[in-house]
């Protein structure tokens, strides 16, 4: 069995750093960042005890990434994800070691994928008449190819109410006809409230649990791609 990567919380305040440093020199990342951060000390024991959480299980960080990255989402795109992550992994090439380095190359990118679904899934039209594209492929509508039945805060089953996740390969979209319900994130950690007008997105394996706020009624779709436009 593959052990797994030796990352202490000395490598991953000096990783977050160094990063961080360079994002905020970045032209493009840069800008974005110095607005929206007003003491960068502080933020970066935030993202320090945030990465702990992420790759050491420490439970250190109690933050909300997504509610925080949804106030900027004018000015945050597809691209700035990518340039986000290709400094990511030059620096954790050069701090940290190899297996080290691809482990957390490859949380940040699930990472960036979770919070790309929660910033640019559109809201406007049910996710049936979405589309995605593959490489080479016209698009074609996303449908669920399997859906729960519908549930209110009694019936709601104990397994969706305890830590859980959707197989490999599958997508899960958490509807709310009625009410709220909290939708906590563990990988990454957040949490946001679903409502009617506000879908909940799980990616394949993503581990998480739903807990109702008051009445309400729910149901979950689950798709073989994404169900993003």
């Amino acid at each position: 069995m593959d052990s797994l990567p030796s990352i202490e919380e000395a490598d991953l305040a000096r990783l977050v750093d160094a990063f961080y440093a360079r994002v905020r020199m970045d032209v493009e990342l840069g800008p974005i960042f110095n607005d929206a951060i007003q003491d960068w000390p502080e933020h970066l024991e935030k993202l320090a005890a945030f990465w702990s959480s992420v790759m050491l299980s420490s439970g250190r960080y109690k933050g909300q990434p997504l509610p925080a990255h949804l106030k900027h989402q004018g000015r945050i795109t597809p691209a700035l994800f990518d340039r986000w992550l290709n400094l990511w992994k030059q620096t954790t090439e050069e701090l940290m070691e190899p297996d080290a380095a691809l482990a957390l190359q490859a949380k940040a990118a699930r990472i960036a994928e979770s919070l790309q679904l929660a910033l640019f899934f559109r809201l406007d039209r049910p996710a049936e008449t979405q589309t995605v594209r593959t490489a080479n492929q016209p698009e074609t509508p996303a449908r669920p190819y399997r859906s729960t039945p519908l549930f209110d805060q009694d019936t709601l089953p104990a397994a969706l109410r305890a830590r859980h996740d959707t197989k490999a390969g599958v997508w899960g979209m958490i509807r709310v006809i009625e009410g709220k319900l909290r939708l906590t994130y563990l990988d990454p950690p957040s949490e946001v409230t679903l409502t009617p007008d506000r879908p909940g997105l799980i990616l394949p394996q993503q581990p998480h649990f739903v807990t109702p706020v008051g009445a309400m009624k729910m149901q979950v779709d689950f798709y073989d791609q994404p169900p993003s436009g």
